[in-house]
C-alpha cells in the first residue's frame, strides 16, 4: 500500500488490548515483591500485620492515582465488583444501559435496560423518565468495550442525582486513560491497564451505600485479599501516567479510515457520539468478522470480534444491535484495540493486512 510501509515484523502482533493487556514490568516487579512478603492480611501475627500494612498502603495509592475521595474495596475483578454493587447497593430499582458488559447485565438480570441512540450514546430522555422512582441505581459504562464509545457521564450523573439516585460507572475500559467521572460507585479491572488478571476494585463514595455481606474488606467482600495482585494493580495504575498512548502510534489508523470509507467499508467511529482512539470497530465489505479474525490470526495479528466474553458465541453483537447497526455491517465488524506497548510499526502492519484482505 502507498500508505503503509512497515518493515517486516516476525513476532506476533497483539491488538486485542480491550480484552486484556500485557502485564507492565512495574506490575510484575510489584507482584514479585508481594509474593516475597506475603501472608494473610487478616492474620494477627507479625507477618499478617505486614501484609495488612502493604494492602492498606496500596489502597491509599489507588485512591491517589485515580483521584478518588471515597473508599476502595478490592475484588477479584470487574465481574465481582459489578456483582457487589448491583447486588448490595442500598438503592431501589436497578437500571442498566443496554450496551453494558455481560458481567453487569448478569449481575442484575431483572434490571430495566435503558436504550441507546444509533450513535451509541445513552438516550437521556429515556433515562430521565426511567429514574422517576425511589432511589434507583443506574449502571453505565465509561467506555464501551466493543465500539470504544465514551458516554457523557457528567450529563448522565446530573440526571441520576437530580432524581435522588445512585450512579455506578463501569470504568474497566477507561481507568488509567481518562479521569474517573463524578459517580457514586466505580468499577476498575487491573488487567485492562497492565495489571494482573484476577484483581480489581469497587470504588464507593461511602460504605453506607452498600449492605455489608461479612468477611474481608471492612465486611463488604468475602475472601482473602489477593495482596500481591493488588500491589501489581497499584503499580500498573501508577505507571499509566498522564499520556497513555503516543498519538503517532495511532496515525496509520486515520489513513486506513479513509481507505475503508473509499471501498465501501464502515468505520464505526464515524457514527459514534464520542469515539475513543484506542478501541476501533471496523467493518470490512464482503468478509465476515469470523473469517477476518481467522485470516488476521494466520498473518500473526490478534484482533477480535467484539467483547472477549461473548466473541466466541458467533452471535450478532447485541451492542451493535442496540445501536441499530445494519445486520450485514454488524456481521462484518471486528474490534482493534491498542495498548501501552503497541508500536506504530504494528499498527501499520495491521493496516497493510486489512487492505490486502479487503482487496483495496
Amino acid at each position: 500500500s502507498q500508505y503503509f510501509r512497515a518493515s517486516a515484523i516476525s513476532t506476533p502482533i497483539y491488538l486485542d488490548h480491550a480484552a486484556t493487556t500485557p502485564l507492565r514490568p512495574q506490575a510484575l516487579q510489584a507482584m514479585q515483591d508481594g509474593f516475597a512478603l506475603w501472608a494473610n492480611p487478616s492474620s494477627p501475627h507479625a507477618a499478617g500485620r505486614k501484609a495488612r500494612s502493604l494492602l492498606e498502603d496500596a489502597r491509599e495509592r489507588v485512591k491517589e492515582a485515580l483521584g478518588w475521595q471515597g473508599e476502595v474495596i478490592f475484588t477479584s475483578g470487574a465481574s465481582e465488583a459489578a456483582a457487589l454493587a448491583l447486588g448490595h447497593a442500598q438503592a431501589g430499582a436497578r437500571l442498566v444501559a443496554s450496551v453494558e458488559h455481560d458481567c453487569v447485565l448478569q449481575a442484575a438480570p431483572a434490571a430495566e435496560r435503558l436504550p441507546v441512540r444509533s450513535d451509541g450514546a445513552l438516550d437521556l430522555e429515556a433515562l430521565t423518565e426511567a429514574v422517576q422512582r425511589e432511589r434507583p441505581l443506574v449502571a453505565v459504562q465509561q467506555v464501551n468495550s466493543e465500539t470504544g464509545n465514551r458516554q457523557d457521564l457528567a450529563a448522565i450523573g446530573g440526571i441520576v442525582h437530580q432524581a435522588g439516585g445512585l450512579l455506578l460507572a463501569d470504568c474497566a475500559q477507561g481507568a488509567g486513560r481518562f479521569a474517573l467521572p463524578s459517580c457514586d460507585m466505580a468499577i476498575i479491572s487491573a488487567h485492562k491497564f497492565g495489571g494482573p488478571i484476577g484483581v480489581g476494585a469497587l470504588l464507593v463514595k461511602d460504605y453506607a451505600m452498600l449492605a455489608p455481606s461479612g468477611g474481608q474488606e471492612r465486611g463488604y467482600r468475602r475472601g482473602t485479599e489477593n495482596m500481591p495482585g493488588v500491589m501489581g494493580m497499584t503499580a500498573a495504575l501508577e505507571a499509566c501516567g498522564d499520556l497513555y498512548l503516543d498519538p503517532q502510534v495511532l496515525e496509520p489508523l486515520d489513513a486506513l479510515a479513509g481507505e475503508c470509507r473509499r471501498i465501501g467499508g464502515t468505520w464505526l467511529s464515524d457514527r459514534l457520539s464520542h469515539p475513543t482512539p484506542y478501541i476501533r470497530a471496523i467493518a470490512m465489505p464482503k468478509m465476515s468478522a469470523t473469517a477476518q479474525v481467522m485470516r488476521f490470526d494466520m498473518a500473526g495479528i490478534a484482533v477480535s470480534q467484539g467483547s472477549a466474553c461473548s466473541s466466541g458465541t458467533m452471535k450478532t453483537s447485541r451492542v451493535l444491535e442496540a445501536m441499530q447497526v445494519e445486520p450485514e455491517i454488524a456481521a462484518n465488524t471486528i474490534r482493534v484495540s491498542v495498548g501501552w506497548n503497541t508500536t506504530r510499526a504494528e499498527v501499520e502492519r495491521f493496516c497493510e493486512v486489512w487492505l490486502d484482505l479487503a482487496g483495496a
